[in-house]
């Protein structure tokens, strides 16, 4: 049976695009969860629009996320946490924090989930965060976190 996809499927499909699926997958799984919708002459021409829809978000994304790396590889971002002696912090720095720092600087929002921190930060000084912003934009950035006065 051809449907339509609504949204993405693993090992299916992505959102727009027009599969060909077993009958019953298509009948018990996809269609009563509302993921696909029988392909007909209207759901085609839907699934085009949306796909360019898509393209053209998915584009506005990667330009988006690749000024957000050239601002923050070139120059990082600086986090100001109460700090106790030894340069321990009192608390911690978590990707929430360092996501609202770069949604700061750079004007763009940033996902906390697309940073990438072994462990929550807990002291004073110079720390490199990996974040993927997009599938094809991956870059390390420095973090320097710095004792509030």
């Amino acid at each position: 049976m051809k449907v339509v996809l609504r949204s993405d499927v693993d090992g299916v499909g992505h959102a727009g695009s027009v599969v060909d699926v077993a009958d019953g997958f298509a009948r018990n799984h996809l269609i009563p969860r509302g993921l696909a919708l029988r392909a007909t002459q209207g759901t085609v021409t839907q699934a085009a629009a949306m796909a360019r829809a898509r393209a053209a978000r998915d584009l506005r994304e990667r330009t988006t996320a690749e000024r957000v790396a050239k601002q923050l590889v070139a120059d990082g971002v600086t986090i100001a946490a109460r700090a106790g002696s030894g340069s321990h912090l009192y608390g911690s720095v978590t990707s929430a924090d360092i996501a609202a720092a770069m949604s700061a600087r750079t004007g763009a929002e940033v996902d906390r989930r697309k940073l990438k921190l072994a462990a929550p930060i807990r002291t004073v000084g110079s720390h490199d965060v990996f974040a993927q912003l997009h599938p094809d934009v991956a870059f390390t950035f420095n973090v320097e976190v710095v004792a509030l006065s």
